[in-house]
């Protein structure tokens, strides 16, 4: 086994008795736990994310001067153009729904933080990578939050039996440290960020210090020794990495694993990639023997689509570079309270009424006594503009009980005014379609007239929700 060489520097004896030698009084600052912006004193309310309560009070530590210094020495700038680019040496993970998120593969040195909810298959995905991994060498596995016999159990489930994957349980980041450069593996992963503490740090494990600092100090640690470090977090339920905002400005790539826990199909988006494209997707489907691949997403999405249901409907979303085509469904009845409730699964709620409220003014619809259920099948989260047209029409279609031909397809952003603007990507779109089977599709209009190719599709260019109406039957 190869030590890195690198020296362990820690200020676990660095003397916090003044000159004078008497004790340094201890300055306090408070820290908001969502975002990490830092008072004087405390607040009620968070002034960058708005957030309520979640201000805590935190020690401050001052750093080594003359460590600092020494640090500062060597800081000399240099003409850009001396600088020599090197090209980043990418390693296949042998998952290709990740190796698609990351753009090819796992970069050497890179720093990834993945993201998900407790129980989403966040552990049992990167247990399978470290599978894939082990032959370029030896992995690292750093867990805070399970023992070896629980890491085991799920490895013999997944039916791993790899020597090269080492286990550690332990959360002090100075003994982690230790334990990476004497082994110097090719792969470590953290598990998870929010248990891992340093003594350095007065505050708890999981505060926005301790974050901060646990991932400042394995950024250097590894990248220095050009070890491929996974992170991974735990998010909030507003879907945002529990602890500081600033985590995602140090890491390398960001990556979330999504999905109803209750449903079997998970999307991993990347939202970061200094090596790549953003906003990539990879589908999975969770089941006894870890997460499988999903090649062909969309065929899979709307296989159990029954025939011609009121309220349902079939939109194309475009998730990175692949388009996938989604069942949306909705439900309309009479309200019995005094308000009408609007409910969105997968979509945004704002969302959700500001279409409804379109769909009223423009075409006529007196909604406001009806309750209105919107769902994405299959628990997927859709956050693109182009699905806003499929959510007009699958409402209409369920308060007026008409049932949409179940090959059509609708894509378009609508607007505030009633119109129907034009997406990106509308080829890929409609391949996707065509090879699927579908026959007719509702696009905008400005978009229709903009195609490059030929397509077997009866193809309906639309301006207005109107139009869009009249082209499925509902006026």
């Amino acid at each position: 086994m190869v030590a890195c060489n690198v020296r362990l520097v820690t200020k676990r004896n660095i003397s916090k008795v003044t000159k004078e030698g008497k004790m340094g009084k201890d300055k306090t600052i408070f820290v908001c736990s969502s975002c990490g912006y830092e008072s004087a004193k405390w607040l009620g309310k968070c002034p960058a994310c708005n957030e309520w309560n979640s201000f805590y009070e935190e020690k401050i530590i001052k750093e080594n001067k003359n460590s600092a210094e020494k640090g500062k020495k060597n800081a000399t700038p240099k003409m850009l153009k001396e600088v020599e680019g090197k090209e980043k040496v990418r390693t296949s993970t042998g998952i290709g729904e990740l190796d698609r998120v990351l753009g090819g593969g796992l970069v050497r040195g890179s720093l990834v933080l993945l993201g998900g909810e407790p129980g989403i298959g966040k552990s049992t995905l990167i247990l399978q990578l470290c599978n894939k991994m082990s032959g370029e060498g030896k992995v690292l596995y750093v867990s805070g939050e399970e023992s070896a016999e629980q890491i085991k159990i799920r490895a013999d489930r997944l039916n791993i039996n790899n020597e090269d994957i080492m286990f550690l349980g332990e959360t002090d980041i100075d003994l982690i440290q230790e334990n990476i450069l004497q082994m110097c593996p090719k792969l470590v992963i953290i598990d998870s960020i929010q248990t891992m503490y340093s003594e350095d740090i007065s505050s708890a494990a999981g505060t926005v210090s301790q974050v901060r600092e646990i991932t400042s100090r394995i950024m250097r640690v590894c990248k220095s020794n050009d070890i491929t470090t996974i992170i991974i977090g735990h998010v909030t339920k507003e879907g945002n990495i529990a602890g500081p905002r600033v985590l995602e400005h140090m890491v390398d790539t960001v990556l979330y694993l999504e999905g109803e826990r209750y449903f079997s199909y998970r999307i991993l988006r990347s939202v970061k990639n200094r090596f790549g494209s953003t906003n990539e997707v990879g589908m999975f489907e969770m089941q006894n023997e870890g997460m499988v691949e999903i090649a062909n997403p969309s065929s899979i999405l709307i296989s159990e689509r029954e025939d011609n249901p009121a309220g349902s409907i079939v939109v194309a979303s475009m998730e990175g570079t692949r388009p996938l085509l989604i069942e949306l469904q909705a439900l309309t009845t009479p309200t019995v309270f005094g308000m009408p409730r609007r409910t969105a699964n997968g979509i945004d709620y704002n969302r959700l009424t500001l279409l409804v409220a379109v769909l009223e003014k423009k075409a006529g619809l007196n909604l406001s006594s009806q309750d209105i259920y919107l769902n994405v099948v299959s628990g997927i989260r859709l956050i693109e503009p182009a699905v806003d047209l499929g959510i007009v029409l699958v409402c209409a279609s369920s308060f007026k009980n008409y049932s949409i031909p179940k090959d059509t397809l609708v894509i378009g952003e609508v607007g505030l005014t009633g119109e129907v603007r034009a997406v990106n990507l509308i080829d890929k779109r409609l391949k996707e379609a065509e090879k699927l089977g579908f026959k007719t599709c509702i696009i905008p209009k400005s978009n229709k007239k903009l195609l490059k190719e030929k397509y077997k599709l009866d193809i309906i260019g639309v301006s207005n929700v109107i139009e869009a109406m009249k082209a499925v039957g509902l006026k």
